[in-house]
């Protein structure tokens, strides 16, 4: 009956809908091509498979009718339906990946598969839910250079996620408040502070005052603590040139190499801009935050593509981390289905998507040196340090979004891994004694987990975690009414 059902979609196609399908590609992994799964209801009264060539040829060589233009060549470039689940809705299609700019573009990509496609009155529901990079194709694109492998070293923090904060209010802070939000975290114990997606150069928290004085706040707490610190700066702004100017502030203000990070909107900013960090700056860490993300990512949302799609490729642009969500267990949307698959994704030499194992060698994958890596990063062992030819190294999956010190270890369990920055903001700036006793908290909250202690019963010699559990989860019983601080 399926198969009847496929002859009678083929069957329905015009001549040039034919030229966008090939339900039998022989071994459409043979390097030619980017794979890519849709969720696609048709609209108006095309049927899956008419939608779905509209959509491959509108995503690669087509437009609405036969051009008298195109060459024998040119044809070899169309975008093909591969394969269909009409149980689910579900369409492959295979990209040329010669279609895309050879000097690694991410925007170029994105402008063919999620571009004009996502306006398409031929469809009511088109969502990108995952994809597969070639090892050929990985070739062509920078990927991170400095991680989350370099950071731990920096801070000599290991076998636990990096601690870290966002700055609150986000915005209205002076550049001197600012930086005391900043040095109270820090002697509190955190290792990693970040602006806040807005921070800029506002008149009441002037630019370069801001970055001078977190200078002077971290080498006080330096001094006094006795461990490096992190600070991520936001470089977004209005055009290429600002941008350039803010990153060669912060170079220039005497900040020990690897103790800052340069924070980019990637999404409202652009890939581009995110590209030219990562290769104008290779030995800092790039930091991609995805504010307007849920437009396209929201599990609801029938248009657009998913968390994986986004996070994958920012690491094929080269972020050293991006935001991939909390799991649910923060304030945002979001399921371990989503985030947790994205953040492994991206973390992970090998590892399975929604649809696709992606593997991010650049060797044979039957290799002997590929599948070495693969069993070296499943024990946890840094990959890639000296033989970075042979696949893309790591990005950091950065979590934040409602977290407090009593969610560490729940999110710990649904990430099943360690290797995150979280960033907590109220999580820490709430508590009732303030942010170093937050950031105490945060630091004990942590111990226990190391030590496989229950957070309540740690809090009985350790009375900043008390006074976080007692205000946050009296808080969740009641979010309408504020606890006493």
């Amino acid at each position: 009956m399926a198969k009847q059902t496929i002859e009678s979609l083929l069957k329905s196609l015009n001549s040039k809908q034919k030229a966008y399908q090939n339900l039998k590609l022989k071994n459409p992994k043979n390097g030619e091509y980017m794979l890519s799964v849709f969720h696609l209801i048709p609209g108006g009264k095309l049927n899956i498979l008419q939608a779905a060539t509209e959509v491959a040829a509108e995503s690669s060589t087509g437009t609405n009718f036969i051009v008298k233009t195109e060459t024998p060549f040119s044809r070899e470039q169309n975008a093909l339906v591969y394969k269909l689940d009409l149980e689910k809705n579900l369409v492959w299609i295979a990209f040329p990946w010669r279609l895309f700019d050879r000097k690694g573009n991410i925007q170029n990509i994105l402008t063919y598969i999620v571009g004009n496609v996502l306006g398409m009155k031929e469809v009511s529901a088109l969502k990108l839910l995952d994809v597969w990079f070639p090892p050929s194709m990985l070739e062509q694109y920078d990927g991170p250079s400095y991680t989350i492998d370099d950071m731990r070293k920096y801070l000599d923090v290991y076998d636990r996620p990096i601690l870290g904060t966002i700055i609150k209010p986000k915005m209205g802070l002076t550049s001197s408040e600012y930086a005391e939000v900043c040095y109270d975290f820090w002697v509190g114990g955190g290792d990693f502070v970040k602006n806040d997606e807005p921070q800029a150069d506002q008149d009441f928290c002037p630019y370069d005052k801001m970055v001078a004085y977190v200078k002077k706040a971290m080498d006080k707490a330096v001094k006094e603590t006795g461990h490096k610190k992190v600070h991520s700066f936001n470089v977004s702004a209005a055009d290429f040139d600002t941008m350039i100017q803010r990153c060669e502030l912060i170079r220039n203000a005497g900040f020990e190499s690897g103790s800052y990070a340069f924070l980019i909107d990637g999404i409202t900013a652009g890939w581009m801009a995110l590209q030219t960090l990562r290769r104008r700056y290779p030995d800092v860490f790039i930091h991609f935050h995805r504010a307007a993300h849920g437009a396209f990512t929201r599990e609801e949302n029938p248009i657009g593509f998913s968390v994986l799609i986004l996070s994958k490729f920012a690491r094929l642009a080269g972020a050293s981390g991006i935001h991939t969500g909390t799991a649910g267990i923060g304030k945002m949307a979001g399921t371990p289905k989503e985030d947790v698959v994205a953040a492994k994704n991206i973390l992970r030499f090998r590892e399975d998507g929604h649809f696709f194992t992606q593997e991010w060698s650049k060797i044979p994958e039957n290799d002997k040196d590929a599948m070495k890596i693969v069993h070296q990063d499943t024990a946890h062992h840094v990959i890639l340090d000296d033989d970075s030819w042979r696949g893309m190294k790591k990005c950091c999956p950065i979590i934040s979004g409602g977290l407090n010190p009593t969610l560490l270890k729940p999110f710990i369990d649904v990430m099943g891994s360690v290797d995150f920055i979280t960033t907590m903001g109220a999580g820490c700036h709430a508590h009732p004694k303030g942010t170093t006793a937050g950031a105490k908290a945060l630091v004990q909250s942590c111990e226990a987990f190391k030590q496989g202690i229950d957070i309540h019963e740690y809090a009985k010699t350790h009375k900043e975690l008390k006074q976080a559990i007692d205000f946050f989860e009296k808080a969740k019983k009641d979010p309408i009414k504020e606890p006493k601080a």
